[in-house]
């Protein structure tokens, strides 16, 4: 068991097909913290408005944070624009998790890092949202392909590779969007007055420094399978958790179980068609 001063965690978007949740799953059991930040999109209330998808390792996860919070972690939650029907529960807390718009994170070394989802910068998000909505469907394609073609890849004994992420790294506007994203960021971190931004939303796991400020992106646990950490000397650092450490039974029965909910799915649509 590793421990770290913080844990920075985002769109593990459970409630779809894409969330890798035996990978963070493994990963929580294997790491600790003081403090838990979960930077948004950790349930997809869009996937789940068009059809219902929860497995057991979902709930599991779910129960993990949970537990992590009653042990005595502090847990914080910041809706993201996938989960933002929590943002009306600003304020308030869920099992010890306490939901917040914002917050500010004190390193060791005393730098502040400002901590938020990001979306609410996402020009798109703002003045196109319908346009979030398609890519979000197309995305949503690809990760279903990309799901068939790791569980090939776990019986051949091989680490979890994303083909989306892989294609998006390939876009040239894609790469653009990014870098301009991670500037508008850094720019809002110094208007707050911090040293730097941790952030989600578009699933680049990064550390870099930004015109004098530190920007930090946790990733995601769909594609790059991505936390952030700061560890007791203070580091800040990327944790990548492409392979369930032990036995690695539990990714075997997950294809079964994955296998059995496509069905269940697949069952409810034809009975609502």
């Amino acid at each position: 068991m590793t421990h770290y001063r913080a844990i920075w965690i985002s769109d593990v978007h459970l409630g779809t097909t894409g969330c890798q949740a035996n990978y963070l799953l493994d990963f929580l059991k294997h790491n600790e913290a003081d403090t838990y930040y979960l930077v948004g999109d950790i349930i997809d209330g869009w996937r789940l408005k068009k059809s219902f998808y929860w497995p057991q390792t979902h709930n599991d996860v779910v129960q993990k944070l949970l537990r992590k919070a009653r042990k005595g972690a502090s847990v914080y939650f910041i809706p993201g624009n996938h989960d933002e029907s929590a943002r009306q529960y600003i304020g308030t807390s869920f099992g010890e998790i306490q939901v917040v718009e914002e917050i500010i994170h004190t390193t060791k070394d005393g730098k502040k890092l400002w901590v938020t989802h990001g979306d609410l910068f996402d020009g798109v998000m703002q003045y196109a949202k319908w346009l979030a909505y398609v890519g979000d469907t197309l995305y949503s394609l690809i990760l279903y392909m990309n799901r068939y073609f790791n569980l090939i890849r776990i019986k051949m004994g091989l680490q979890y590779w994303s083909l989306s992420q892989y294609l998006k790294h390939q876009v040239k506007n894609a790469v653009s969007y990014i870098a301009d994203f991670e500037h508008i960021m850094a720019r809002e971190a110094r208007m707050r007055n911090c040293d730097g931004v941790v952030c989600g939303h578009i699933h680049k796991a990064e550390i870099r420094e930004i015109d004098g400020l530190i920007y930090c992106n946790d990733g995601d646990w769909v594609e790059s399978l991505s936390a952030l950490v700061e560890t007791t000397e203070g580091e800040l650092k990327l944790v990548f958790w492409n392979t369930i450490l032990g036995d690695p039974s539990p990714s075997i029965a997950n294809i079964e179980e994955f296998h059995m909910e496509v069905a269940i799915n697949k069952s409810r649509e034809e009975a609502l068609a």
